[in-house]
């Protein structure tokens, strides 16, 4: 059971597990991962982290560190981003890229760097009780 919550019953569990199996399917059955709902948010503000960025400079380090498992498509991506700069985790400034072109950077704030923390607590906590349920056996 998870700690601080009333017995969630049985449909927590599967629910997990079938998020969880989906994404250990292989490629040819699924096109790409899915994140699990507020992730994209978490890996942004990681990226960030690392120093302001545009748009398409966050999707690849996204795909390059997660070593091409992570390829987030522009349809969630500017989204995010933009909910980010409106929650004041990320503020955008346009400049001219490398190649002459003008992009919105974005940057991590003092709030963002603090709601990166938050939400890397949040998934050390997702993450491990999910290895808890995926470690147990059952019967």
């Amino acid at each position: 059971m998870v700690k601080g919550a009333s017995n969630p019953g049985p449909k927590v569990v599967d629910i997990l597990l079938l998020m969880v199996v989906d994404c250990l399917l292989p490629m040819t059955t699924r096109q790409k991962p899915d994140l699990l709902q507020g992730t994209l948010d978490l890996l942004i503000l990681r990226v960030l982290q690392w120093g302001p960025q545009h748009g398409h400079g966050i999707g690849v380090a996204l795909r390059a560190t997660s070593e091409e498992v992570l390829s987030i498509d522009h349809g969630s991506l500017y989204p995010a981003l933009h909910r980010l700069e409106r929650q004041g985790w990320v503020q955008a400034d346009w400049k001219l890229t490398e190649n002459k072109q003008r992009a919105k950077y974005y940057r991590l704030t003092a709030s963002g760097r603090r709601q990166l923390a938050v939400e890397r607590t949040r998934w050390s906590r997702l993450s491990e009780a999910i290895a808890r349920v995926l470690g147990t056996d059952v019967g």
